[in-house]
């Protein structure tokens, strides 16, 4: 007996590679020197810490592409099939750095008006970002959930990060709750298929199938089974929660409008990509046996989605709570993306391609509202923006810039992004998703134009006071500026982003 398990942990760890993790690894030194450095550092020097925090995921950064350009980037599995890299990984791990450095960004923006502790919210922002990317590369359901609660349980304190908001305090609460309600949901979900897999009475039984090699094969040959149906749409459903899909998007307007802007726009990108990803992962991998009966099921909550969202932005005045419902519809956009994945193998591609777009415009659009916001950022309401452009003109061009790709507008970036998954929706036939996607961009044309008409054609109607001094300091107008001139080059020259092969 003790032979065999010297036997196992030995081919157990042969498969430890820990090079393979590297840069996550560095993002976790990186928290824990970050801590380490409040400590050893006096007070005057305590600015150090978010420089800290954004150098040193540059380094990361530069970390991962000369991993890939060293040839590391090819397909490969580690740890006994707990991790599974593909170029699609290593183009998602560089997507959540650039978010995690931008949200390090906007968070000095956002803490220089608040008289909150610094340090623990740039460790927490490394600590989702290293997170997020073990969860895209996860290839079992062990680490799949492991992964997702670490970021869940992290953004759990971000969102609550402002605890002398009561509108943080109640957005915390009310995402602890929902999202523990669909934790359980998914774990529960993983456990049926686990169950059912382990059935001997049934074709292909395993012991290993929370592995999703093993899974799939058991799927495609158990598909009219209905606890495995079940299980899978369980599994869905609490993926669904974290995308902000209907009818699990509840939880988005209050969590946007109350969590600390930065917070929110990790939420609105990071979070929602790294959703989508997995999702795709499990549509074309363990669950590709059940694409028949998933396919209706996911369409109709994808044009309830874009429908939803967009209506429900329409008479929106908070701008924050604007931005989250335009997300469900986003969501909902990105959902008929993954659709056409199933059938279409170039729409995996275009989907990486709609979030890189809506990262851009997103960060450019959170960004200004990091500048125009007071100490109380739940209070951004579309009057702060009335003859925003004519007092700071490069502001007003960065928020057109974003909504306009937002808003799917040529020849910003957002309108490739939408080009390409509405020809990926076409082919593969999905007419009626088409229909309802175009739309929603009509109707979302109205909100997004409606920010920018309040910006650049409203008079004030009384004296409203904002924190934006002037366009920013240098390094804010460098990065918005950098955000928007990169909106524009995608959407003029798309191959200028290696995305699509």
């Amino acid at each position: 007996m003790n032979e065999l398990l010297i036997e196992f942990l030995r081919g157990f760890t042969a498969t430890n590679e820990w090079a393979a993790i590297l840069p996550e690894i560095a993002l976790g030194v990186l928290a824990l020197s970050l801590l380490i450095a409040e400590m050893v550092l006096p007070n005057k020097h305590q600015s150090l810490v978010p420089r800290l925090a954004i150098w040193g995921q540059l380094g990361v950064l530069l970390l991962a592409a000369g991993a890939v350009s060293a040839g590391l980037s090819s397909e490969r599995v580690a740890f006994s099939g707990m991790i599974l890299q593909t170029d699609i990984t290593h183009m998602m791990r560089a997507f959540f750095l650039l978010s995690s450095i931008l949200v390090c960004y906007l968070g000095q923006i956002y803490l220089s008006k608040q008289n909150l502790p610094r340090t623990e919210f740039y460790a927490l922002v490394l600590i989702i970002s290293a997170a997020l990317m073990l969860l895209v590369q996860s290839h079992n359901f062990v680490m799949f959930f492991v992964a997702l609660e670490t970021v869940t349980v992290a953004f759990y304190v971000l969102v609550a990060y402002c605890r002398t908001s009561q509108f943080s305090l109640e957005a915390g609460l009310k995402y602890l709750i929902l999202g523990a309600m669909s934790s359980a949901i998914l774990l529960f979900g993983i456990v049926l298929l686990y169950g059912a897999a382990g059935n001997p009475g049934l074709v292909a039984s395993s012991t290993d199938a929370l592995n999703y090699s093993e899974l799939t094969n058991f799927v495609l040959l158990n598909a009219d089974n209905a606890i495995v149906r079940v299980g899978a749409l369980l599994v869905i459903a609490g993926i669904f929660f974290k995308i902000g899909a209907f009818p699990f998007q509840i939880w988005v307007p209050d969590v946007y409008q109350g969590a600390p802007t930065p917070v929110t726009a990790y939420l609105a990108v990071a979070s929602k990509a790294a959703g989508f990803i997995v999702l795709m992962q499990l549509l074309r991998g363990p669950f590709i046996g059940l694409s028949d009966f998933l396919v209706p099921v996911l369409s109709v909550i994808a044009a309830a989605t874009i429908l939803f969202g967009n209506v429900a932005a329409v008479t929106q005045r908070n701008v924050k709570r604007l931005m989250g419902l335009s997300g469900i519809a986003h969501a909902g956009y990105l959902l008929v993306g993954v659709i056409a994945s199933l059938s279409v193998s170039w729409a995996v591609y275009a989907v990486i391609f709609y979030l890189v777009t809506y990262l851009l415009a997103s960060f450019a659009v959170f960004g200004v509202m990091g500048l125009v916001a007071g100490s109380d950022d739940a209070y951004q309401e579309l009057d702060q923006y009335e003859n925003f452009a004519r007092k700071h003109p490069f502001l007003g061009g960065v928020l057109a810039c974003g909504l306009g790709s937002l808003a799917g507008i040529p020849p910003l970036g957002g309108f490739i992004g939408k080009l390409f998954l509405f020809v990926a929706a076409f082919q593969a036939g999905l007419y009626g998703l088409l229909g309802v996607s175009i739309i929603g961009v009509v109707i979302s044309i109205y909100y997004y134009f409606g920010w920018i008409r309040e910006s650049y054609f409203s008079e004030p109607s009384r004296e409203v006071q904002t924190d934006a001094s002037g366009a920013g300091s240098p390094s804010d107008r460098f990065l918005l500026g950098t955000l928007v001139f990169a909106t524009v080059i995608i959407g003029v020259l798309p191959a200028a982003l290696p995305i699509i092969p």
